[in-house]
């Protein structure tokens, strides 16, 4: 991934392409792509080949207990992060007087489930203040009512990185809520400290360059028992099987109870593969290879007539540069041209960078966008 060489062997699809769209869709590496075959000839052995589908469940969690600083039991797998949003809001169990905080940087699926109008509690938004969220405006939200708040490590829509420690600290002085964080824009891109987070939740598709059809939870013991999600199933049960199976629900407590049926395993083996691929290469060395780029990158269009969607140079940088342009349609013309793929959407021009990006990148970019705005 992260020399001509490996890039060339592992993805060969971004010959002659520059690829800066990894935080909507990531380009899986040759591994990932070959893996669909292995569980269509796992899956023609039938019931023989559950076992061939199982070992790779469980290697999802191992490696994904890596990356989250968890225990592999810790770990649950469903369809994709709205599945897994839904669930949480299942498993707290809200009623009248309850309160809840999102914010205004993070993704529909994370800040939604909490608005439906079955809900009983109140929902805060946090706002951002120049594309950042300011701990002391959280503060003023807090209280004892607050069951959970939830947000993104890294923002979707500009990129900005919080500071996990400093916004946990802030929750467990002011109320007992739960942390729950997103990490999907992080995952795979930048070194992650998660100890702060009670709950974790991570698409698949993305930066760690596997499939569709998946999604990483992450239940941290110490608040486990207060998180079992009250849902019928069979994959989530302790006694799905047993003689009182239709007198009593015994659900597995933490992350099992988010496992409510039978893994998705045709997401399930590229996804292993993929993190597999991430942990081999390692997030430290990736980040490494690409916070240059995105200094670079940063600096570079800085210079131009744009209006960027946070602060210019973040403290915490992440994989996303995001800025706003009235021309954005006709930016996004000129750049296609140029078989360079960004993010234009609604006056937002985003660009992510990862392992497999390189400084000719990079440059082929800003001189694409130089040449629109001479």
């Amino acid at each position: 991934m992260l020399t001509k060489e490996s890039r060339e062997i592992d993805f060969p699809s971004l010959k002659n392409r520059v690829y800066f769209n990894t935080a909507a869709e990531g380009i899986p590496p040759i591994a990932v792509v070959e893996s669909f075959s292995e569980y269509a000839k796992d899956k023609l052995l039938g019931m023989d080949g559950r076992l061939l589908h199982e070992k790779k469940w469980r290697s999802v969690r191992d490696e994904t207990a890596k990356l989250y600083g968890l225990r592999a039991e810790d770990i649950a797998i469903c369809s994709c992060s709205s599945e897994a949003y839904n669930l949480i809001y299942l498993a707290l169990r809200l009623k009248a007087g309850d309160e809840i905080i999102i914010n205004d940087l993070d993704f529909p699926a994370g800040a939604t489930p909490w608005l439906n109008d079955q809900s009983p509690a109140t929902v805060h938004v946090w706002k951002s203040v120049d594309g950042v969220l300011r701990t002391e405006d959280l503060t003023k939200l807090l209280n004892p009512k607050i069951r959970i708040v939830t947000l993104s490590m890294v923002s979707f829509y500009n990129g900005y990185t919080v500071d996990l420690e400093e916004i946990a600290a802030t929750i467990h002085q002011n109320s007992s809520a739960l942390l729950a964080v997103d990490v999907t824009q992080a995952l795979g891109r930048i070194p992650l400290q998660l100890d702060a987070a009670d709950i974790i939740v991570s698409s698949t598709h993305k930066w760690i360059l596997g499939s569709h059809g998946g999604c990483l939870i992450g239940i941290n013991p110490r608040r486990s028992s207060e998180l079992l999600v009250p849902a019928g199933g069979w994959f989530n049960l302790e006694n799905a099987f047993e003689k009182d199976r239709f007198e009593k629900l015994v659900i597995k407590p933490g992350a099992g109870s988010f496992m409510v049926g039978m893994p998705n395993y045709a997401a399930i083996y590229p996804v292993a593969t993929a993190l597999k691929y991430i942990n081999a290469v390692g997030v430290e060395l990736i980040d490494k290879h690409a916070y240059p780029l995105v200094d670079q990158c940063r600096s570079m269009i800085a210079e131009l007539p744009v209006e960027f969607l946070g602060p210019i140079n973040p403290k915490n940088s992440s994989g996303i540069i995001a800025f706003k342009h009235k021309d954005y349609e006709a930016i996004n013309i000129i750049l296609k041209a140029e078989n360079i793929h960004v993010m234009c959407h609604a006056g937002r021009i985003r660009i992510a960078i990862h392992g497999y990006n390189t400084e000719s990148d990079v440059e082929k970019l800003v001189r694409t966008l130089q040449k629109f705005f001479n």
